[in-house]
């Protein structure tokens, strides 16, 4: 069954799109809470400059040293990055525009002078082509296994501990850098370790490339993010929504004969626009829902307030009826229609042929309403 499982392409190359995006999320959430999403696309660009590098030193273009190299080149961006924005003299957006294009200019002419008949070039690192992840394998336990499911699994493996192990200090350090800094964890310590998994980038630039992987480490901790206030609910979700736009940008990809790398890229893109329209608190559906509820509850507060101030005066008579409302509050008929309803249906006002009551419910809201300016 396991070989006939390794065997089979499209699982293959879902899968390695979900080890890709799980390995990513993992560490890119904790880059979008921090505010810091955009490193992860500097480095995913900047670490080509890393890899010529070792190549020119090794004449190694994989293995640890590559690794190596990348993670001392994502490092390298940030250290940059952050020597720019210390010096108060460029915003953070800038300095990473600053820094990730001349570190990827710099590796690309280095590529091109002396490194270009190996296998190395911009249009993989940024690009990759994840439907031919099955086609190179290694011979392991007598089974042909992609090297790529090999190496995303081994990152998806190494992130999953780094974070597993480290979870209360990161995200103490991501929600209170202060307080972290006070007990000693070295959060500016933490966040770099964080950055080294710009491994993750490496290990994905033959499988998906660049594009995709940026797509993964921000675009979907982004959608997780929408849908929950909760870190450990975040990082849930961003592994299913992983898993789905492999699974969903595979299948329209065969389904359309369109590039299946895209495809995925596009399904986080969709995840995002839904998680944007539709997440529970902070989506723009449920945003105009609340906004309606409030707007009916000052309505029906409004409502109470006027029909208290008026009780029992001589101008009862003329204030506490719907003309009033339209006259006096300047409300549209409809508006003071679906207010006197609410308030009916509520059982807080009463109706007396054209006079409106408050019940002893609506006068202890309005009593709870005026209480504090009374005081």
């Amino acid at each position: 069954m396991l070989a006939a499982l390794l065997d089979n392409p499209g699982v293959m190359i879902v899968t390695v799109g979900a080890l890709v995006g799980i390995a990513a999320t993992l560490v890119g959430t904790f880059l979008v809470l921090r505010g810091t999403s955009m490193l992860a696309d500097a480095i995913s660009h900047s670490i080509v400059f890393g890899i010529v590098i070792v190549w020119l030193l090794t004449h190694q273009q994989s293995g640890p040293l590559q690794l190596i190299g990348a993670a001392l080149t994502g490092l390298l961006t940030v250290v940059l990055t952050e020597l720019l924005i210390n010096s108060k003299r460029v915003r953070q957006d800038a300095a990473i525009g600053l820094v990730f294009p001349l570190l990827f200019s710099i590796g690309v002419l280095l590529l091109n002078l002396h490194a270009g008949n190996i296998h190395v070039d911009t249009h993989t690192v940024l690009l990759g082509e994840i439907g031919f992840v099955w086609l190179d394998t290694v011979s392991l336990g007598g089974y042909e296994v992609p090297r790529a499911l090999l190496s995303m699994g081994a990152m998806t493996l190494l992130n999953a501990l780094f974070v597993g192990l480290l979870f209360k200090e990161l995200k103490l350090a991501t929600f209170d850098a202060a307080l972290a800094r006070a007990l000693g964890l070295a959060p500016g310590v933490l966040f770099h370790a964080l950055l080294l998994t710009s491994g993750t980038a490496v290990a994905a630039f033959d499988a998906v490339g660049a594009i995709l992987f940026v797509a993964f480490v921000i675009v979907i901790p982004a959608t997780a993010y929408l849908l929950t206030d909760r870190l450990t609910l975040m990082l849930a979700i961003g592994v299913a929504v992983s898993i789905g736009a492999s699974l969903a940008g595979y299948g329209l990809a065969i389904l359309w004969d369109v590039s299946i790398g895209s495809m995925m890229a596009v399904m986080t893109g969709v995840c995002l626009l839904l998680a944007f329209l539709f997440g529970p608190r902070h989506g723009l559906v449920a945003q105009a829902h609340e906004r309606r509820r409030q707007r009916r509850l000052n309505e029906s507060r409004t409502l109470a307030v006027h029909l208290y101030n008026h009780e029992g005066t001589p101008e009862q008579g003329e204030e506490n009826v719907a003309r009033a409302l339209r006259e006096h509050l300047l409300w549209p008929s409809e508006r003071a229609q679906q207010a006197i309803l609410k308030g009916l249906d509520e059982g807080y006002i009463e109706r007396h042929g054209e006079l409106l009551q408050l019940t002893a419910t609506g006068r202890a809201m309005a009593r709870e309403i005026l209480a504090p300016g009374r005081e």
